[in-house]
């Protein structure tokens, strides 16, 4: 499937493995990623690396803090900001994790361990902003894992708007509506896409 935009590219491939490293061998200059779980930042992520040190601000319900020893479901889709900190691709210290507010106890222990922020300050020069749905109010958007007491769509809209433009960023979670149309172009215009 083709993409009316001359930077997109449409990601088909059958395993996770696969989708990171095709992700990261088409990525634009400027990466917006669309993508149904929050693995679809990895590959993201991972290619803007190669060009230096890049922080992440991650907006989420969910830690997605797991390692498949720690994950009491064993879904990937509750690692992929862990992958990226093992991975090395991003440092602990460099991770904003803003809303998360389901966590597992070793998500829970780690980000204390790690020093991982939970809240706005310094960040560096360059950042990938990873939105998932679910860091808003379910009654905001509709979104694949609804979790209670998020954000509201004027706040989340007024913290992205709040950031430096960035290096790239994705938004995931979010189910075919047209109430996420009008939202995900608000998104998208706070992020300076």
């Amino acid at each position: 499937m083709s993409a009316p935009w001359p930077e997109a590219a449409t990601i088909d491939e059958e395993t996770l493995e696969e989708q990171i490293a095709t992700m990261g061998r088409q990525l634009p200059a400027r990466p917006l990623v669309l993508g149904g779980c929050c693995c679809s930042h990895v590959g993201a992520v991972r290619g803007l690396a190669r060009d230096g040190r890049i922080g992440i601000v991650w907006l989420d319900a969910h830690g997605d803090l797991n390692t498949p020893e720690s994950s009491p479901s064993g879904n990937a889709w509750g690692m992929p900001l862990r992958m990226l900190i093992d991975g090395g691709d991003v440092a602990a210290e460099d991770v904003t994790l803003i809303g998360a507010r389901n966590l597992d106890p070793p998500e829970v222990e780690f980000i204390a361990e790690a020093e991982i922020a939970t809240s706005l300050g310094p960040l560096p020069d360059r950042i990938y902003v990873a939105v998932d749905a679910d860091v808003a109010d379910p009654g905001e958007l509709d979104m694949w894992m609804p979790e209670p007491d998020g954000l509201s769509l004027e706040a989340l809209e007024g913290l992205l708007a709040s950031l430096p433009l960035p290096a790239g960023a994705g938004l995931t979670g979010f189910l075919p509506s047209a109430r996420n149309e009008a939202a995900l172009a608000r998104l998208g215009h706070a992020l300076g896409l």
